[in-house]
């Protein structure tokens, strides 16, 4: 059976912060993940998938429901086996091994936490009378992009449980005297109409980016669209084979960063002037702070750079603070953090 080919990330139009964010995210999961703000109909879930699609395969253990990498977490394996009251491999022999794609694994809206965290496998329990760990979202979400639909119109636990394994990289179970832990680092990506409701601001501020878009209004842009699409839909492997070289490129270029971000220096100078970005505009709490610093140095190492410079953290400044701010409206808000680098850039 063929399959479809996704729309290439390389051949969006437009919605350049938006495609900033999740690539950034791609390469540091540690930014606690990107919430996108906007109508529907904004290349939101087509951005998410295709870059999915153009991400090197992963290696992971033969039939592992928690996804774990082979080359970095086989004492995770074994730890988890022996938690699950599992048989270890075969002494001398080490546990198969494949490839496979980075998945986009998607949270419905009306997942409970048991769904989203797992819970105890009941059918196990009635047949062998033992207890057993049945692994839920998060465990299928570890080393691959988990994608949030209208993240507003979800319960509020199940959000704050997703933002806390976002922020710490592992899932805590615990059900009916078990408590067991597993690894559960992804790519976080939140999306909501903010027609249909917001999140509460605890909650707001624990997404590590944020970014407003909504319908490109350019009419050359637009036929570009309707183009591309219509291309895309008479004949999607030829449309698909057009980008390749470019999605190569820049599946190589998140590589790269991502094996750079370690190396990546800030100067002194430049965390004051991220504090003071976050002073300036009200920011509460030190939660910005931490990630403007780690969006600046993610900056860097994309544009293939060990050291980070002011223009980082202004753009950092874009995608971490206007969320944060409860003093003004969020219009006003944007304005501020532009007229704030307007001054930067003049006073450089």
């Amino acid at each position: 059976m063929n399959i479809r080919p996704i729309y290439p990330f390389t051949a969006i139009v437009g919605q350049d912060k938006m495609k900033l964010a999740l690539m950034l995210n791609v390469i540091n999961p540690g930014l606690s993940g990107v919430l996108i703000r906007g109508e529907k109909g904004t290349a939101k879930s087509t951005a998410v998938r295709a870059l999915a699609d153009i991400l090197p395969e992963i290696p992971v253990f033969v039939d592992d429901p928690y996804q774990l990498d082979p080359n970095e977490e086989y004492d995770s394996y074994l730890d988890i086996r022996n938690s699950l009251q599992l048989p270890p491999p075969e002494a001398g022999k080490q546990p198969q091994v494949g490839m496979r794609k980075v998945r986009v694994v998607e949270l419905p809206v009306g997942a409970t936490e048991d769904r989203v965290v797992g819970t105890l496998d009941l059918e196990h329990a009635l047949k062998k009378g033992e207890k057993r760990v049945e692994p839920g979202i998060l465990a299928q979400a570890h080393r691959n992009i988990l994608y949030v639909d209208e993240v507003n119109l979800l319960d509020d636990h199940v959000v704050d449980v997703l933002l806390d394994s976002a922020a710490m990289g592992v899932n805590t179970i615990e059900r009916e005297g078990i408590s067991f832990t597993h690894p559960a680092r992804f790519t976080l990506v939140g999306t909501m109409n903010p027609e249909e409701g917001e999140l509460r601001p605890q909650l707001l501020d624990r997404f590590g980016l944020c970014v407003n878009i909504e319908g490109i209004q350019a009419a050359r842009d637009r036929v570009e669209i309707m183009e591309r699409r219509a291309a895309f839909d008479l004949d999607p492997e030829g449309f698909a084979a057009q980008w390749t070289a470019e999605s190569t490129a820049l599946a190589d270029r998140l590589l790269i960063a991502r094996a750079l971000y370690p190396q990546v220096q800030v100067e002194r100078p430049l965390l004051f002037e991220i504090a003071q970005y976050c002073l300036d505009v009200g920011v509460d709490g030190h939660r910005g702070d931490i990630i403007m610093l780690k969006t600046a140095k993610t900056l860097a190492a994309f544009d293939g750079r060990t050291e980070t410079e002011s223009a980082d953290v202004q753009t950092a400044a874009e995608l971490v603070l206007p969320h944060r701010v409860r003093r003004q409206p969020l219009m006003e808000i944007a304005d501020n953090i532009q007229g704030l680098r307007k001054r930067a850039l003049a006073a450089h």
